[in-house]
């Protein structure tokens, strides 16, 4: 377990820098629809893991090749990536992924990981 510290307090918080996964599709390639399929996914991850913003550490987006309407990495003051997925026969067409690391005191096995829409397929056991 890492332990870190902040303000250079001499009090200690034990957090461990965790990464949480989350999916969703697009109902279109289209500026909106991007947005709007972020921004619930982005909402999914924090309600059912109780987090803010400024607490994610950084986030990687990627995209399915057939979204080129806009980004989906939004958030102001958060270190975001953005890339495209590699274009594959049967890849989930409109899917918006995200890899978010945050310190947290939650095991991984607690850490809920979102998979929303369409993308709910990719994983069957974890879907929403």
């Amino acid at each position: 377990m890492t332990t870190i510290k902040r303000n250079r307090s001499t009090r200690a918080m034990s957090k461990i820098l965790r990464g949480l996964r989350g999916a969703t599709t697009a109902t279109a390639n289209t500026r909106d629809a991007i947005r709007d399929a972020t921004a619930e996914l982005l909402r999914a991850l924090q309600d059912a893991n109780g987090f803010r913003p400024e607490e994610v550490e950084s986030a990687i987006f990627t995209s399915s090749p057939d979204l080129t309407a806009e980004y989906p990495a939004r958030w102001k003051d958060v270190p975001l990536l953005g890339a495209a997925e590699v274009a594959v026969p049967d890849g989930l067409p409109r899917c918006i992924r995200v890899l978010l690391h945050f310190y947290t005191a939650k095991p991984q096995r607690e850490l809920k990981h979102m998979y929303l829409r369409e993308a709910a397929k990719l994983r069957l056991d974890r879907g929403q």
